[in-house]
């Protein structure tokens, strides 16, 4: 909100976003941060506010013996470096951010490669021991079963050899 009560930027339902305003006024402003929509998950809210443009807040010291001219390309000069700095300042904290938001993607893709590893470890124990069951089953049915098979043909084949002799 700016300093006269208006919303200035609302965002709602945002997985990620990078803005930037120009404050058009001088004041106080209010920044609001919500996290109702996902309140199980972290969030991570990374912001910086610049003042750009600003008049010098302090004029060098006149030497003796120094033109006016040569005092002003010197303070060209210290504001040149100035804005330089703050350009620098202002990357390395645009990388950092973007280091920060890569980190959080990747630790949470991690985790749920972890996941799903141990998941698939256990289905895989599971669909080994289910196979052993099934085959034991199968030989031991198998087995069974002939053996009722063969005692009725011995039974059978003895009755044939006695009816005979």
């Amino acid at each position: 909100m700016g300093p006269d009560g208006k919303v200035i930027m609302e965002n709602s339902k945002e997985r990620q976003l990078d803005s930037v305003f120009t404050a058009k006024a001088t004041g106080e402003y209010s920044f609001c941060f919500n996290n109702e929509m996902s309140t199980f998950a972290e969030k991570m809210v990374d912001f910086e506010i610049a003042v750009e443009n600003e008049t010098p807040s302090a004029l060098l010291p006149s030497k003796r013996g120094t033109s006016p001219e040569q005092t002003s390309a010197l303070e060209e000069s210290i504001m040149k470096v100035s804005r330089d700095l703050s350009t620098i300042n202002r990357n390395q904290k645009y990388f950092r951010t973007r280091e920060n938001r890569n980190f959080s993607t990747v630790k949470s893709t991690e985790s749920r490669i972890f996941n799903f590893s141990v998941v698939e470890s256990g289905l895989m124990v599971c669909m080994a021991g289910l196979q052993v069951f099934i085959v034991r089953f199968f030989f031991q049915g198998a087995r069974k079963g002939m053996s009722r098979d063969s005692n009725s043909y011995e039974a059978q084949g003895a009755d044939k050899y006695v009816g005979y002799v």
